[in-house]
């Protein structure tokens, strides 16, 4: 996760997701950690953090050989079913600006931009925070539905 992470996501920016990074993000008790695999192995993963009405997503990552072909999609959607079933209200999350191809494929997930942050990376790039509602913060969460990484 942390060599896909500095590879994929932190490529030119220097490595923040070390190996020991990446192993207290798993062992923290308000952190769920997902992974796909394939044939190959480790095809993609995320990491979300949830507080007690919003969760942050941190890191997603698909390997270059498993894109276009739904990972990140299946991965995304289990982890807004457990947000639900958590009575999150908001997912947020932070991407390079210039990134349009995770910036289409947040919106396609119903993602909306929240704004921009200048210098965000290592003040040398601009990150756009996106964000989706779940729910109205005063309204009660959904009944429960046991979330699946199966293909619809």
């Amino acid at each position: 996760m942390a060599q896909m992470s500095r590879d994929l996501i932190e490529t030119g920016l220097g490595w923040t997701y070390d190996a020991p990074k990446i192993a207290r993000l798993i062992g923290h008790t308000e952190t769920l950690s997902l992974v796909a695999c394939d044939r190959l192995g480790l095809a993609g993963f995320a990491v979300m953090q949830f507080g007690d009405e919003r969760a942050h997503l941190v890191l997603l990552a698909v390997q270059a050989r498993s894109q276009r072909q739904g990972v990140a999609r299946r991965l995304l959607s289990w982890l807004l079913d457990s947000a639900r079933t958590a009575g999150i209200a908001e997912l947020s999350l932070e991407l390079r600006a210039g990134n349009a191809g995770a910036r289409a494929f947040y919106r396609a997930m119903g993602f909306s931009d929240a704004g921009l942050l200048p210098g965000y990376y290592r003040n040398r790039e601009p990150a756009l925070r996106m964000v989706r509602v779940l729910r109205i913060s005063s309204a009660p969460a959904q009944a429960w539905q046991a979330p699946t990484l199966r293909r619809p």
